[in-house]
């Protein structure tokens, strides 16, 4: 019986680097995402109605989220994940700021 090997062609060889090159990039923006979200969670240190701090449990499902994520090759679907992290991490920074700017009225007693 004779085996076949099949010799990687330039253009396959550039290709496979050229993936490469993207997983790293993309392993990259993740690690930045995540680090992002554990430094925003800092601010959420008030409890939920179980008593659990809400910064511990956003930690918890962004661990869950990206534990999910972690064998996903598709390089569309990566992208779509690290968009939807980021606009989440954002949307509830801006939340939080509004809701404490509006704090800061009500106890200055101009709240409009």
């Amino acid at each position: 019986m004779r085996h076949v090997v099949k010799e990687k062609s330039l253009e396959d060889e550039e290709e496979e680097s050229l993936n490469r090159q993207r997983l790293t990039s993309a392993r990259r923006e993740a690690l930045s995402l995540y680090r992002d979200i554990l430094r925003a969670t800092r601010f959420f240190m008030w409890p939920d109605s179980r008593g659990v701090l809400w910064r511990d449990v956003l930690r918890e499902n962004a661990r869950r989220e990206f534990e999910e994520a972690r064998f996903e090759k598709d390089p569309e679907a990566v992208t779509r994940l690290l968009i939807g992290g980021r606009d989440a991490v954002e949307s509830a920074l801006e939340k939080l700021a509004e809701k404490q700017r509006h704090q800061i009225q009500k106890e200055r007693g101009d709240g409009r």
